[in-house]
Parts: C-alpha cells; sequence; structure tokens
C-alpha cells in the first residue's frame, strides 16, 4: 500500500472518529496501530485497545466534569486526610461511605465538630468519591444557599431554584450552625432538605450540638422538623473538639524546629 493511499485513510479515518466524537481513536489509532504491528497482535487486541484508551478518557473527562460542577471550594479527598492524627474518627465507617452506597439509600451524614477538626475536608472526600462514581455532586455553604434562595424568591424564580438544588444525587451543606438564619431564610432552606428527604442524599456539617440549633433556627417547631428530616436513618459522625489544623500546624513546626527554637 502506498504512502499516499495510508495518508488519505488515516485522514478519512480521523474525519469518522471526529464524526462520531472519539478524540482519543483519533488521536492513538495511528501510534497504537504501529505498536499493534511491532508486538504482532491482532485486529480485535488492537481494536479492544484503541476502545478501551477511549472509554478511558471519557471516564476521566466525566468524573472531572463531575469534580468542577460540584463547585468544591478546594478538591480534597479522602486518600488526603490524616486519619492517624484523629484515630478518633470512625476510619471504618467514613471509607465505607466513600464506595457511594449511602446514596442510593438516600442516608444523610452528618459531621459535627469544632472548627478545624476535619469536617469540610471529611465532607468534600465523600463529595469527591461520588463525583469518581459519577454522581451529580454539588457543594455550598448554609449561608450561600439561603442567599441564593432569599435572591430567587426576589426574582420570583424560587420554585426554578429550590427544584435545581433537590436534583443533585448528593448535596453538600458545610457549615450549617455558623451563622443565624432570618426565619425566612431558615423556611426555604427547609424546603429543600424536605424536599430531597428520603428520595437524595445530603451531607450537612454542623459546629452546633443538636440541642443548640435553636440558635440558628428561631421557630422551633421548624428546627424540630427540620432535624427529624437530616437524622432519620443518618450516619452520624462526632469530629471532635480538637482543631485538626491547628495540630497539624505545630506539627509541622516541631519538625522544622525539634529543639523548639524560634523559627527564623
Amino acid at each position: 500500500m502506498s504512502a499516499a493511499t495510508v495518508s488519505v485513510q488515516q485522514a478519512t479515518i480521523r474525519q469518522y472518529a471526529k464524526r462520531l466524537q472519539l478524540a482519543t481513536i483519533a488521536g492513538q489509532f495511528v501510534p497504537m496501530a504501529e505498536q499493534a504491528i511491532k508486538e504482532k497482535q491482532g485486529h480485535l487486541n488492537y481494536l479492544e485497545v484503541l476502545l478501551g484508551m477511549e472509554v478511558e478518557e471519557r471516564e476521566r473527562n466525566t468524573v472531572a466534569r463531575r469534580i468542577k460542577e460540584a463547585h468544591f471550594p478546594k478538591v480534597k479527598t479522602l486518600e488526603e486526610f490524616d486519619f492517624h492524627s484523629a484515630q478518633h474518627l470512625p476510619a471504618t465507617l467514613i471509607r465505607h461511605l466513600s464506595e457511594g452506597g449511602y446514596i442510593g439509600r438516600t442516608e444523610p451524614v452528618l459531621l459535627l465538630g469544632e472548627a478545624g477538626t476535619g469536617k469540610t475536608h471529611l465532607a468534600t472526600g465523600l463529595g469527591v468519591a461520588a463525583c469518581r462514581q459519577r454522581k451529580r455532586v454539588r457543594f455550598t455553604t448554609a449561608a450561600e444557599m439561603v442567599n441564593e434562595l432569599v435572591e430567587a424568591r426576589h426574582n420570583n424564580e424560587l420554585s426554578r431554584v429550590t427544584a435545581r438544588w433537590t436534583r443533585y444525587e448528593l448535596l453538600v451543606i458545610d457549615e450549617m450552625g455558623y451563622v443565624a438564619l432570618a426565619e425566612a431564610g431558615a423556611e426555604m432552606l427547609f424546603q429543600v432538605i424536605a424536599g430531597r428527604a428520603e428520595k437524595a442524599a445530603v451531607i450537612i456539617t454542623t459546629n452546633l450540638p443538636f440541642s443548640e440549633w435553636t440558635t440558628v433556627f428561631p421557630n422551633a417547631r421548624l428546627c424540630k422538623a427540620m432535624l427529624d428530616r437530616l437524622t432519620d436513618q443518618a450516619h452520624i459522625i462526632e469530629t471532635g473538639s480538637e482543631s485538626y489544623r491547628f495540630r497539624r500546624t505545630l506539627d509541622k513546626r516541631r519538625k522544622k524546629n525539634p529543639e523548639g527554637g524560634q523559627e527564623k
């Protein structure tokens, strides 16, 4: 076969691949064909490898897109979490949750603890794990969500925005309890939580014990109803009171100054 004929065939294959949106095949079919000839692979093996590369690349792109769409403030994984320094945490349970079964069972996950104890890192890590399973995830803080809902109501778009918040397969709401909510905002937040109950999973992080949630939700009946929805069949994980971030900072300083001298 002449070089000109081969060049035409390659151009045709690239056009077909482009029309079928097979970007990886378009970019890899020539070097992989050369490798297949060199290793004396059959046509079926060559095709299997090439299609496998296309599938893997699409899966990577899907995961990357899911992570981007989740709006994590910073992407953190469970693999990066130092469970050795936080041995009070139920690492086995958290790793089990990362497999994603709770999402299908629509079981809430509640992370309770003081600031700096790893709540946001763990919640983000579980969210990233869900993205890797190609779930639609959205991360927000309680204050950000309420602000968006209040603005939507002002623009007569509350129903549409509330429906959007209920469609995510996993919703991560960070910092519940850091800011007291006006009654109207608390009611709209409750509508989202109630709309997802037994339909889709939610992860909540909070620095408040349940007995103090009335300081955030001024309506006692609404607060009770909120807790009823969130704690039903929930995985409740207490992260403690000792700051994980502060302890990590001290450990870094000790490593830099093992004799306890002043940093320069």
